[in-house]
């Protein structure tokens, strides 16, 4: 009888209101408005704010609809205090606390934490100008990497992955940050390089505990195939689920008693180099990742909007999720992944997407506006799509993905055509050291 109650429960149709940083989660607002429930979007970023017109209502002040929403998602860090407020006042939030976002934006924080959690970390340092950390390699000449912290974190291209083994890479790298960015960087860690397989372990948290299955996911940071180009945050990943992961249990798992006590409600993630010597936290994600969640998408069984209800209200469930994999690559235009806006108005603002034919499964809305039914491309940063394809094996998502690409043309369009190639390699290095 309980389990009928809650059943009923949770397929009423509700209000959700989803307070936006960058425009990211149009994709979830559409699926939630096509499950049936009433979806209102507020995007606090200017130069996004035209991102899901035609597609989801848009407020202009995401505090008048407090009163109206039944479930509150906020998809960024930085609103800690906000979900933890609303949530004290009795609302049902997704969403970060003060703690998850200092996680995130925080690393020597992330890094402290995890220390004290009892989780092996790689050496790092964090450095306040661009001298002391050049005197720093030069004193201790090993591979690094250069990781921005606070605000600067958001610029990707920023993050540098030393290859010589003396850091004189580093050091050079260092020495044009100086001349371009001057004291406006702020602060910043050099991290030890560790060779390994990149990892990331992620599972949603309902203010109690761990929801399973979890989710891995391998992500594909450079611009071009191969791993070359500038780190533009992200291109595209491959993921599955799974019941037990050793990665999240050596790692995640032994937060779950401090995000319960912290009252935490939406999804942690946690970056990962794995090797034959154990595994190796970089960095969390203490949000949704992007694009990670909409790969998880095509990947989730069941309606998205109960599920965040369901995680809202604390209950604790198991996510129904596809057996197999789920690839997905972004389809992006210039000037993808800088910043420039006379590039973007003049090669990519309402540039049109045209679809040979009048199939949209797997094609997720990123930067986008619809006028007359067509989709145009706004916003500033220009990403357009997310394409995804699932499959029982890597090659049968691959495929699906890149059969759905083609149906696709935008003009200027560049994207990775080698997402989820890593597999095989990746599959026989984690198998043999156990951690799969």
């Amino acid at each position: 009888m309980k389990k009928e109650k809650l059943k009923n429960q949770i397929e009423i149709k509700r209000n959700f209101l989803i307070v936006s940083r960058w425009g990211e989660t149009l994709d979830m607002a559409v699926a939630i408005l096509h499950e049936g429930h009433a979806v209102k979007m507020y995007i606090e970023d200017k130069p996004s704010k035209e991102i899901g017109y035609g597609f989801v209502q848009k407020a202009k002040d995401w505090k008048s609809f407090i009163d109206w929403a039944d479930v509150l998602i906020f998809d960024y860090t930085g609103y800690g205090k906000i979900c933890s407020e609303l949530r004290a006042q009795g609302k049902l939030v997704v969403g970060g606390t003060e703690y998850s976002d200092l996680l995130e934006l925080d690393r020597n924080f992330g890094q402290a934490e995890l220390k004290k959690h009892g989780i092996k970390i790689l050496p790092s340092k964090e450095f306040y100008n661009f001298q002391d950390a050049i005197d720093y390699v030069k004193s201790n000449p090993n591979a690094y990497v250069i990781k921005p912290s606070g605000e600067t974190q958001e610029y990707k291209q920023l993050l540098f992955v030393g290859s010589d083994d003396e850091g004189l890479d580093v050091i050079r790298v260092l020495k044009a940050y100086e001349k371009s960015w001057g004291n406006d960087f702020g602060n910043f860690q050099l991290q030890r390089k560790v060779k390994g397989v990149e990892v990331s372990a992620s599972a949603y948290f309902n203010g109690k505990e761990f929801i399973y299955p979890i989710n891995i996911t391998f992500e594909h940071k450079k611009l071009f195939p191969k791993e070359l180009g500038v780190s533009t945050g992200e291109m595209g990943s491959s993921m599955f689920w799974t019941k037990d992961s050793p990665i999240f249990e050596a790692t995640l798992k032994k937060f779950e008693s401090s995000l319960a006590k912290d009252g935490f409600i939406g999804q942690l993630d946690i970056n990962c180099i794995v090797n034959g010597n154990g595994i190796y936290p970089l960095e969390f994600t203490s949000r949704f990742g992007y694009p990670q969640i909409f790969i998880q998408r095509a990947g989730i069984l069941e309606p998205l909007g109960n599920m965040f209800y369901k995680l809202a209200s604390g209950v604790s469930f198991r996510i129904n999720v596809r057996k197999g994999f789920q690839v997905g690559a972004y389809m992006v235009v210039p000037p993808f992944p800088f910043e420039d806006k006379k590039t973007f108005e003049l090669f990519s603002k309402d540039s049109v997407i045209v679809f040979k034919k009048d199939m949209k499964d797997g094609v997720h809305p990123m930067h986008l506006k619809k006028i007359n039914d067509e989709w145009l491309i706004t916003g500033n940063t220009g990403i357009a799509l997310l394409v995804t394809g699932t499959g029982l094996t890597m090659k049968d998502a691959q495929k699906m993905m890149q059969n759905r690409i083609s149906n696709i043309i935008i003009n200027n369009v560049y994207y990775r055509t080698d997402i989820g190639d890593r597999w095989a390699d990746d599959f026989d290095r984690l198998w043999s050291w156990g951690l799969l």
